[in-house]
């Protein structure tokens, strides 16, 4: 599996995360949702870089223009809830994408062991497309494998882009262990060193959604 880190480059990139990560800033829910957004078409952009392309005829009023534009039928799919704002902004660029999207949490057992439990699923055929499928946190990778293998269930994508702002070092060895190697692109703005004991991502930025959309039960 490929690892794309855009945040070892220097670009506005960093001071969106910046923003997301400081505890100050980050209490304004609105301008948290908005970066999540704005990383979704910064994300959107670099990997529009790696699509096919070919030349097209479009028709203006003066004439006719060769312009080449991506062949790729694409599906931006995303985790609910947290991802949310991330994926409007991967949409934001690719307006003529599918969508897909599941329901997927964490479910503690006794002490600190857990299962992911995925409650819905809904998706459009995945046969020969490319799917992009985001979420803010990547901690431990377990969800978003279970989230892309219970996509695939309904076709296998010509290629798959996984855009996850954070992530640990941890859930990047996962998903080099666990997803096809050729046919998955890792996407992180930051990948951090540590997790809790609850496997929460340190520094991280805390609960995204709970900061997106405020405090759950």
């Amino acid at each position: 599996m490929k690892v794309i880190n855009l945040g070892l480059k220097n670009s506005v990139l960093n001071k969106f995360v910046s923003e997301m990560r400081d505890k100050s800033v980050q209490k304004d829910s609105l301008r948290f949702r908005r970066n999540l957004e704005r990383l979704g078409e910064i994300f959107a952009y670099e990997i529009s870089q790696t699509l096919e392309y070919s030349s097209k005829q479009f028709v203006t009023p003066l004439g006719i223009a060769d312009i080449p534009t991506h062949d790729n039928k694409l599906v931006v799919a995303t985790i609910l809830r947290a991802g949310l704002p991330l994926h409007q902004g991967i949409l934001n660029f690719f307006d003529d994408a599918q969508n897909a999207f599941v329901a997927a949490y964490r479910k503690y057992d006794k002490g600190e062991d857990f299962h992911i439990n995925i409650e819905y699923a809904s998706t459009p055929d995945l046969n020969g497309k490319t799917l992009i499928l985001a979420d803010t946190m990547l901690a431990t990778g377990a969800s978003l494998e279970i989230a892309y293998k219970r996509l695939c269930e309904e076709g296998e994508p010509a290629h798959t882009h996984l855009v996850c702002p954070i992530s640990s070092s941890y859930a990047v060895e996962y998903l080099q262990k666990h997803l096809p190697a050729e046919k998955v692109t890792l996407w992180v703005a930051a990948i951090d060193e540590e997790l809790t004991s609850h496997s929460y991502i340190v520094p991280g930025l805390g609960d995204a959604g709970d900061l997106a959309y405020g405090v759950k039960k």
